[in-house]
């Protein structure tokens, strides 16, 4: 069963969800495997659009029930450094940033869920073991293992979010 890792920490808007993963490859190739929507494909779903920060995109969620399309906009985008995404759904805007940081022997990968709603904290339970779970699939295709289970994360994690949330 995997252990979660996740951190919820103070920012100037709310909360940030904080995971972080190392992967010992060159961080050309974890930012390919972050942003070439032929290697997404292979943890979240492919992406369709012009990279770019400003840019907006259409994201499929392939790992979600029905495969479903969401648009996306690039708030941010410096390779190999950092991605910083948005989307807007029925519930509000999602804030999405991940950071690559080369530490000579790996390759340092940080994804922040900024958790700027109400609803967003209240769904912690379910939104940080999904972010674990994607994580681990990350992990997973940029090494070539075999994928992890979701039924692993969810809702074996709920507690370890709601505790931390509180």
């Amino acid at each position: 069963m995997p252990v979660p890792t996740g951190e919820i920490l103070p920012s100037t808007d709310g909360r940030d969800l904080v995971l972080t993963r190392s992967l010992g490859l060159p961080i050309e190739e974890v930012w390919a495997r972050l942003t070439d929507p032929h290697l997404t494909v292979g943890w979240y779903g492919t992406w369709e659009g012009e990279g770019g920060t400003g840019n907006s995109i259409r994201v499929r969620m392939r790992f979600e029930e029905g495969e479903p399309w969401t648009a996306m906009n690039i708030d941010d985008c410096a390779p190999p450094l950092h991605l910083g995404l948005s989307a807007t759904d029925q519930i509000g805007v999602w804030r999405l940033e991940v950071s690559l940081l080369d530490t000579g022997a790996a390759t340092e990968v940080r994804l922040v869920h900024h958790l700027t709603s109400s609803y967003q904290l209240a769904e912690i339970a379910q939104i940080g073991p999904g972010w674990e779970y994607y994580a681990d699939m990350f992990v997973a295709a940029c090494t070539h293992t075999e994928r992890p289970d979701f039924a692993d994360y969810y809702p074996a994690m709920a507690a370890y979010y709601t505790e931390r949330a509180a």
